[in-house]
């Protein structure tokens, strides 16, 4: 198949106000901020000094948790934190844990198993926590939608606070302090905090009554929760997540010391791309592959040596995981993409696919051919799925509209999942496609990248890059700047990697040249032309000790 045509969007320029009135900064950086909305002096200063947002108390019910809390500590009941198996419940559940527990708190840290217990507070978790002798239950990044489950444990005698960043739904859990901003009543302004930092809340709250407790020394796993949640970096994540990335450059926390050294991050040089693409993915690897409880040990951990070895066993589950993900693609692949017709919605169940990583299989998918994609695994009378899509297609209505086939399903526009009995698959195809049909009728289907100005090769240089730096931690929501720039001469070009997948190139404008790379773009090694259009982002690579600037290349046109 040959690689997609991407639309390219470059923004316009500034108007002549927002120029005047960031005036002073340079003209290239004028734009990045003017195309990220703040068009103002006052907006851009408060975003690259990544101040908090003004106006910010805590989120309803934190006062409520603190107290419930406190009155735990005096009593010294056994409490439980109970979080979700990916990085964001992973690093919330390890920071209160860490943190009840210096206070002198009983507690007993559960992540249920993904493929046992699925996402969530289940029945069973909650009476052997009671049986474990448990009086509260604190949630982390899960609960608010667990009304029968709350309610069993209340049958039981415990108590719940839940923290949570997911949307509620129509009815609350009958919990005794909920923490979400989300919920209706909460003005608290900031509605976008991960789960991680949702529970960062209530330990905020909680150190103004236990003065020996700094909350601040837990930020290292509030930023590593939130980036690898995909929450957009602004307002206040981005000040949580340039503050827990100062404290992982000087990392204190053995496991996360192991973790970084496993995952060949240097801690001084940290950013929240190695969260994003080295870090978290080896926490999620073992919710995905393993258990869960291994990534929160090692976050646990003092040890030096346990450490080393923890986080070489997620090192180990990391690679299985990418390992069965290029492998289930293939398999994926074949099954949805039947000649050259690519349909309207992919398509892919088998009893081999391993639940942990349908989802990537999914978000690998929808990379490649630009479509909604659906991949379950299997398993005895049910099939467990998972969905991706893409803007012009919202994945939880569609499933919606197949109520009636699924035995249950949620998500949101972007992402979901369901179980549906077997039998109903081949209805719930025609169904889905039907829609998926209707919903693309007379659209051309097309990938969109934008970039921040069009420019000459020769206007980029080592203060650009400082400009570019100013913008950090870049991610979800505040994307690394890209730009343009056209009529580019080829000086070389070579198949790099394993499997030739990549593309090593020199180009020149004929005033400078710089060295290029453009991941799984090799195949343009055998058409390449003389001149050629780029879009990009502009960055530093190390090599042996060795710094040079580089373009890391997102897609080449023929000029």
């Amino acid at each position: 198949m040959q690689p997609l045509d991407k639309h390219w969007q470059i923004a316009l320029h500034l108007p002549p106000k927002a120029k005047e009135d960031l005036r002073g900064y340079p003209p290239i950086l004028q734009q990045i901020l003017y195309n990220r909305g703040y068009a103002t002096r006052a907006a851009a200063c408060q975003f690259l000094e990544t101040r908090p947002p003004t106006g910010l108390a805590y989120p309803l019910g934190v006062e409520a948790g603190v107290q419930r809390v406190l009155a735990a500590l005096n009593d010294n009941e056994a409490m439980a934190v109970y979080g979700d198996y990916d990085a964001d419940g992973v690093t919330g559940t390890a920071m209160l844990t860490a943190a009840l527990r210096s206070l002198g708190g009983s507690v007993i840290p559960y992540i249920p198993d993904r493929i046992k217990e699925g996402y969530g507070l289940n029945h069973a978790a909650i009476k052997e926590l009671h049986s474990k002798g448990v009086k509260l239950l604190i949630s982390v990044d899960c609960g608010i939608r667990a009304v029968d489950e709350v309610q069993t444990g209340k049958e039981l005698g415990m108590d719940f606070i839940l923290t949570d960043h997911h949307h509620p739904g129509p009815k609350l859990p009958a919990a005794d302090v909920i923490i979400n901003p989300k919920q209706e009543g909460d003005t608290y302004p900031e509605k976008s905090l991960a789960g991680v930092g949702v529970a960062y809340k209530l330990l905020v709250g909680l150190g103004e009554y236990k003065t020996q407790l700094e909350a601040e020394n837990y930020l290292d796993l509030v930023a590593i929760g939130t980036v690898a949640d995909l929450v957009p970096l602004t307002g206040e994540n981005r000040v949580l997540v340039r503050d827990g990335l100062e404290q992982m450059r000087r990392p204190r926390r053995q496991g996360l010391m192991s973790l970084m050294g496993a995952a060949g991050v240097k801690p001084e040089n940290v950013t929240a791309t190695d969260i994003g693409f080295r870090l978290g993915p080896r926490i999620n690897a073992a919710g995905r592959m393993s258990s869960a409880r291994k990534a929160l040990e090692l976050l646990l951990e003092e040890d030096f040596m346990q450490a080393g070895q923890m986080a070489q066993e997620l090192e180990i589950l990391n690679r299985q995981r990418q390992e069965i993900t290029r492998e289930l693609k293939g398999q994926a692949v074949e099954q949805a993409v039947e000649g050259q017709e690519v349909p309207p919605v992919l398509f892919a169940f088998h009893s081999d696919f391993h639940q942990g990583v349908v989802g990537l299989v999914a978000s690998n998918l929808v990379g490649q051919y630009y479509r909604p994609a659906i991949v379950g695994e299997e398993r005895g009378a049910l099939t467990t799925a998972s969905c991706r899509s893409i803007p012009e297609f919202n994945i939880i209505e569609a499933l919606d509209q197949c109520e009636d086939l699924l035995e249950q399903h949620g998500g949101h526009a972007a992402a979901a999942g369901f179980t549906i009995a077997n039998d109903n698959i081949p209805a719930f195809v025609e169904r889905m496609t039907q829609i998926a049909e209707e919903e693309f009728e007379d659209q051309k289907l097309q990938p969109t990248l934008h970039a921040d100005a069009e420019v000459k090769l020769s206007e980029l240089d080592a203060d650009v890059l400082e400009y570019l730096s100013w913008l950090e931690p870049t991610g979800y929501g505040n994307p690394r700047a890209k730009f343009a720039s056209r009529g580019v001469k080829v000086k070389s070009s070579r198949r790099v990697g394993k499997d030739g997948s990549h593309l090593k190139l020199k180009v020149t404008d004929g005033k400078i040249t710089f060295d290029a790379i453009a991941f799984q773009q090799g195949d343009w090694d055998d058409k390449m032309p003389a001149e050629i259009d780029v879009l990009y982002t502009f960055e530093e690579n190390e090599f042996r000790d060795k710094k040079t600037l580089q373009l890391n290349i997102k897609d080449i046109k023929g000029s």
